[in-house]
């Protein structure tokens, strides 16, 4: 714990930006955590719903005595309720994605590795047939040809975060398996699969995780492009890019508050986590710790 703390400190410490957009980022954490203790409304409970409170301007009093302090939608949805709840999607969607990604990706880049041969070939061939293409365009295909949903997106998503993951592991794993103590686990009869456990991952995992908190600024405005799109999570739980979507109708009408206040909130979120990432990579940077 100690080490975590001074490992904090240094890379935040100083740095007063950095710092203040990872509080920013874990707020936005904490309240898609206790979205269902901190929103007044649940958005996605339709039964809950009056259309009556449909298009109420910020600091209205909806039909249940509750003010809607960022208005409504043309629904009746509470929207500081639906960006509170549209956190909660957005963030699980990169999260898990992002999660899985790295772990596919950093495994094959071990395979890739440490087994060479055809099996090198074939992960590297798969990876160069990924980057080929843009990302959200594979995404699309993919929503397109296995419809939309919560898991079809996280699925798309994945797809657009292993091949970085499973090159950069492989290059690092390269250089790695040209030390000496590789080949001192090779002579003292250690398995492939024990040799990238315990040395290869160990010691190839840092620039990967680095690479982390920028592929979940991505996942999420990728989640949002999609969801915007039409393609991503379903309308009855819609997140920040759906929210943005469902007041386009209404900018030029004068209730900008229904697509401007989520469209805020994704731009905040994506760059405080921009902030963070950018600083964790120049913390890892040994050229502009120099500088410093």
């Amino acid at each position: 714990m100690s080490r975590v703390f001074h490992w904090f400190v240094q890379v935040f410490g100083d740095h007063p930006l950095a710092l203040f957009g990872l509080m920013g980022f874990l707020s936005f954490v904490l309240v898609a955590i206790f979205a269902p203790l901190l929103a007044p409304q649940n958005p996605y409970d339709l039964t809950g719903l009056d259309i009556m409170d449909g298009l109420l301007p910020p600091m209205s009093m909806m039909g249940n005595g509750v003010t809607s302090w960022l208005g409504t939608d043309a629904v009746g949805r509470d929207v500081l309720s639906a960006v509170m709840y549209g956190l909660r999607i957005s963030l699980f969607v990169a999260f898990v994605a992002v999660t899985a990604g790295t772990i596919i990706g950093v495994t094959l880049g071990l395979v890739a590795a440490k087994q060479g041969g055809w099996v090198e070939t074939l992960i590297m061939r798969a990876v160069d047939l990924k980057v080929s293409f843009p990302g959200i365009l594979l995404a699309l295909m993919m929503l397109a040809i296995f419809g939309t949903g919560i898991d079809k997106i996280i699925y798309a998503l994945i797809i657009g975060v292993w091949a970085s993951k499973a090159r950069l592991t492989r290059s690092t794993a390269m250089s790695e398996m040209q030390k000496e103590y590789i080949a001192a686990a090779h002579l003292s009869g250690l398995g492939n699969w024990r040799i990238m456990l315990r040395f290869l991952l160990p010691n190839s995992i840092a620039p990967v995780l680095v690479m982390v908190p920028m592929s979940l600024s991505g996942a999420v405005g990728a989640e949002a492009t999609l969801s915007f799109l039409g393609v991503g999570v379903p309308i009855t739980e819609p997140s920040l890019g759906l929210l943005i979507a469902n007041g386009n109708d209404y900018l030029l009408s004068g209730k900008w508050w229904i697509s401007i206040i989520p469209g805020v909130v994704l731009v905040m979120l994506v760059l405080c986590i921009n902030v963070v990432a950018d600083r964790i990579r120049e913390f890892s940077n040994p050229y502009v710790q120099n500088l410093e």
